[in-house]
């Protein structure tokens, strides 16, 4: 039998029906709610609020849980790696070993870029940011394609590998149009991140060659990004993508929600903070006290999560890459310095154990990036490239439910009440 939940307004009351989901949420199905009342619901910022059913990604705050379809994120982070887990992420599955060579081929084949992105790229100024010409390159990629807008099952495949491979060399060149740098063509033997690393850093005279504890905590990095549920930028993704908008228009709108500082930009604020402990001389133990303090205007970023009310898993992976690759690279930074020494102290302060304002992963990835010599301007952009997998899955899984109908929330109207227009010359 269907469960219910009674609502009773007005002296009426209505059955509404209980959704249950696999790992025992429930939720509430209103969708007949004004129908049948005239009420619709308030929820400022949709925190109690299920916009759709999908099979993709599980997350379970209070116990610091996450899972890509249903496999937990501690084992992926240690047995897969970044392009795995985007087949798992898109297709449901673990791939064979068949399949899996398939998809790294069509990465590898896709990863050029038309040359006409050259001219693009040469429109921008050289300061341009990043996240803005990520997005705006996005959207010319349905400019160089024919199949963008009805497109059968295989020509989305084909079309998701073109924008999970491409997605990268438009990042490379972005970084490089902005240092003025000679653009590097994709180099075919190299893995999905090498290459990455290659078109970023490689010069004409000399092949950048990324040590393989690099290589692997970047994957990581992506990995852990790939989807986070429904987060402001997926959100964003499905709203477009059920006006049944393209895959790289809906991606591109993910990316301008990404370049929030309240979204995407979360780690450049961790290294925002770190330069300014540094250039103001405080100590690890000050900096402390002063984000304690809640009329110093301090606040500690990396530390907490809106989500995770205990313990973020993915910062606990990333954690052990940066006491690895830290140790491997020998970095002399005096921001890593820093980094280190508060987390250090953070983990050993009550006041910070007992609100479990634990580091999250925007604090490791912020240090990771910024000691592989990725650019802070480019952290939002990396947060893109490892998303891309999520955002595509969730395109594929809305285009997929027959009868999917176009997002349209409502509002409670708060101006003034119906008045009467006034002629021009009677103000």
């Amino acid at each position: 039998m269907t469960r219910t939940a009674t609502l009773t307004f007005a002296g009426r009351t209505v059955e509404l029906p209980v959704v249950d989901g696999s790992e025992g949420e429930l939720a509430v199905d209103i969708s007949r709610l004004r129908a049948e009342t005239g009420l619709i619901t308030l929820d400022p910022g949709f925190g109690d609020t299920g916009a759709c059913q999908s099979a993709i990604t599980y997350i379970d705050g209070e116990k610091g849980i996450l899972r890509y379809r249903g496999i937990p994120i501690d084992q992926l982070a240690e047995h897969s790696t970044f392009v795995e887990a985007t087949w798992l992420l898109i297709y449901g599955r673990l791939p064979g070993r068949a399949e899996l060579d398939h998809f790294n081929g069509r990465l590898t084949r896709h990863a050029p870029l038309h040359e006409a992105f050259r001219h693009h790229f040469e429109g921008f100024p050289v300061d341009a940011p990043p996240m803005a010409m990520l997005s705006a390159m996005i959207n010319t990629l349905a400019c160089f394609s024919t199949r963008y807008v009805e497109m059968s099952p295989e020509e989305v495949d084909e079309e998701a590998a073109r924008l999970l491979s491409k997605v990268r060399t438009i990042a490379a060149y972005s970084y490089r149009r902005s240092m003025g740098l000679p653009f590097n063509y994709p180099d075919p033997k190299l893995s999905y991140v090498a290459n990455f690393l290659h078109m970023m850093f490689s010069m004409p005279y000399a092949q950048h060659e990324a040590s393989p504890e690099v290589v692997r905590a970047l994957d990581q990095i992506l990995l852990l990004h790939a989807d986070h549920e429904q987060n402001c930028s997926t959100s964003t993704v499905r709203v477009v993508g059920s006006s049944r908008a393209n895959l790289f228009a809906s991606c591109a709108a993910g990316v301008g929600a990404l370049w929030g500082p309240l979204h995407g930009g979360a780690n450049l604020a961790v290294l925002e903070m770190l330069e300014e402990i540094h250039a103001g001389g405080m100590t690890a133990e000050q900096a402390l006290e002063r984000a304690k303090d809640k009329h110093s205007g301090f606040r500690l970023m990396g530390f907490g999560h809106r989500v995770y009310k205990n313990f973020d898993p993915r910062a606990v992976i990333l954690k052990r890459a940066a006491d690895r690759v830290l140790g491997q690279l020998g970095v002399a930074d005096p921001l890593l310095d820093v980094a280190r020494r508060l987390e250090e102290r953070a983990l050993e302060d009550r006041y910070f154990v007992e609100r479990k304002l634990y580091p999250n992963v925007d604090f490791y990835s912020g240090i990771l990036l910024r000691a592989m010599g990725i650019p802070t301007g480019m952290f939002t952009v990396m947060f893109a490239i490892g998303r891309m997998p999520g955002w595509i899955a969730h395109w594929r899984e809305q285009h997929g439910e027959a009868g999917g109908r176009i997002a349209r929330p409502r509002q409670v109207y708060t101006g003034p009440r119906e008045t009467a227009y006034v002629p021009i010359e009677r103000r």
